[in-house]
This record gives structure tokens, C-alpha cells and sequence, in this order.
């Protein structure tokens, strides 16, 4: 009589999972969407807190700078450069916004799951790395960026504060903006013990670019020694991107420095937020 034989158990698709039986690994993009969708799940019960800063503030901003301060701007000296200073402000705010969101999603949230709730420790013990962890929490901060510039635009264009189509351009460069600050802040806070770094973060680094980042006044118009500053921060070179795509006054290859420029800062503060979260997380 033949030995009998016995068969191995199917191996479950990727999308069978939940079946009984040997599994494949999680796949590239399986893990990165796994962490995705937990900090979406997450945001779904406390999107409420963040209305204030993502939606109304830069609406205040608009109505008071671009309106108000504007009207008497446009009165006494025609504008900045004949352009009226609602057009000129508006492209600037969509992209300060892209700071102050980005700010937000990568300081007190990145160090509460690597020490306050341990959240990134719990990924850690599944199957899910620190690239895995980084690049699904850092598709989150996009998927943010994308909702609060798109609303902040839509209210905008109502008040007229684009005079281009090419304004709609003004959303990728937004959201490319925010995450130049958001990859080395992510490294930034991987190295906090607690959150005083975020006070130094939040008054002299967020405040100072705000207004001297050519959001409100060119910054031709600093002192020479300041303009220096101004050009190499991230913030300069999407308000200037913002603002050339939405009055439709393109010139390619300095914006395609200015994008190439926020590309680096993305680029840099990657090889950093690996680095310094291999070390906090795993070494």
C-alpha cells in the first residue's frame, strides 16, 4: 500500500487574510497603508480640534490681511508691484498654511506615539519596520495637507483671491511645502525628551518665517543682511511657487529651482528622520 501523503494548506491571497492557513507577508504598500489607516481611524474621532487651526485661523488671515489690511495697501500704494494685495497675499497664506499644518502633525503627535501612548513601539512588534511607520504616518501628514489647503483655496476663490487657473497648482506646491517642514521636524522631534523643544520650534523658527518669509511684504524689502535668511528657509521658496502659479506668471526655471529646493529639504530631513528614529526606536 503507498504511504499516504499529506498536502500543505493553501496560502491565503493577500486579500484573504482572515482565512485559516499559512499567509504571505504583507506586501510594500500593504504595510504602509496598515499604518495609513490606522492614524485616519484615529483622526476620524478627533478631526474636530483641529477646524480652528486648519480652516479658521487662515480664514482670519484672509479677511484680515487680505481684506482689510489689503484695501488700504491697494489705496495708498496701488497694491505690491500694480499687483492688488489681495492676490498678492492669498498664494502666500496657502502655503503658510502648509507650515502651520505640518508643524502641527509632526511635533506633539510624533512624540506621543514614540513616548506618551508607545504607538510606534506597538507597530514595531508586528511585522511593520521603521520606513513602514515613517512613510505611513508621513502619507497621513499628506493626505491633511491635501484636505486643509484644498478648503482654505475653495473659501479663497470665493473672495477672489486667484486671478490664474494655473492657481490650481497652488495645492501640490502646498502640500510639497508642508512636507519639507514636516520630514526634518519628524527627525526633530524623534530626538525630544519632552515637548520645550516644540515652544523654541513653534515661537522662533514658525513666527519669525511666517513674517519674514514674504507672506505679507517682499522681502526685498528686509534689511540685505535678512534676505539671505529669507531665501534658504522652505517657506520663501513655496510662497514664491505658490504665488507665481496662482497670478498665472510662470517663470519654469526659477520655479523649478524653488521646487527643486523644497525637494532637498524632503529629501535630507528623510535620511535624518530614519536615522534619528532607528536610534529612539530600535538601536
Amino acid at each position: 500500500m503507498a504511504p499516504a501523503t499529506t498536502s500543505a494548506p493553501p496560502v491565503s491571497a493577500p486579500g484573504e487574510r482572515a482565512q485559516h492557513g499559512p499567509r504571505q507577508p504583507l506586501s510594500t504598500s500593504e504595510r504602509w497603508l496598515s499604518v495609513f489607516g490606522y492614524l485616519m481611524a484615529v483622526y476620524r474621532r478627533t478631526w474636530r480640534g483641529s477646524i480652528i487651526g486648519r480652516f479658521l485661523s487662515p480664514l482670519f488671515f484672509l479677511l484680515a490681511m487680505g481684506l482689510g489690511l489689503g484695501a488700504l495697501v491697494d489705496d495708498r500704494a496701488g497694491g505690491v508691484d500694480g499687483t492688488p494685495y489681495l492676490l498678492y497675499v492669498v498664494p502666500a497664506i496657502v502655503a503658510t498654511q502648509a507650515m502651520w499644518v505640518a508643524m502641527g502633525e509632526s511635533t506633539y503627535q510624533v512624540l506621543g506615539y514614540i513616548k506618551w501612548n508607545m504607538g510606534y513601539h506597538a507597530m514595531l512588534a508586528t511585522p511593520l519596520g521603521v520606513r513602514d511607520i515613517l512613510i505611513g504616518h508621513l502619507l497621513s501628514v499628506v493626505g491633511h495637507l491635501t484636505v486643509a489647503t484644498a478648503i482654505f483655496m475653495g473659501v479663497a476663490a470665493l473672495f477672489g483671491g486667484f486671478s490664474s487657473w494655473w492657481a490650481v497648482l497652488c495645492l501640490p506646491i502646498a502640500v510639497l511645502t508642508g512636507m519639507a517642514f514636516t520630514v526634518p521636524i519628524f527627525a526633530f522631534t524623534a530626538r525630544q525628551e519632552g515637548d520645550n523643544g516644540f515652544n523654541i520650534l513653534f515661537r522662533w523658527v514658525m513666527t519669525p518665517l511666517m513674517l519674514f518669509s514674504g507672506t505679507y511684504f517682499p522681502v526685498d524689502q528686509l534689511p540685505v543682511w535678512m534676505q539671505p535668511v529669507a531665501w534658504v528657509t522652505p517657506l520663501w521658496h513655496g510662497v514664491e511657487s505658490c504665488r507665481q502659479v496662482s497670478t498665472g506668471q510662470v517663470v519654469w526655471p526659477t520655479l523649478g529651482l524653488h521646487l527643486a529646493v523644497l525637494v532637498t529639504f524632503i529629501a535630507v530631513g528623510w535620511v535624518l528622520a530614519v536615522r534619528t528614529f532607528t536610534k529612539r526606536l530600535v538601536v
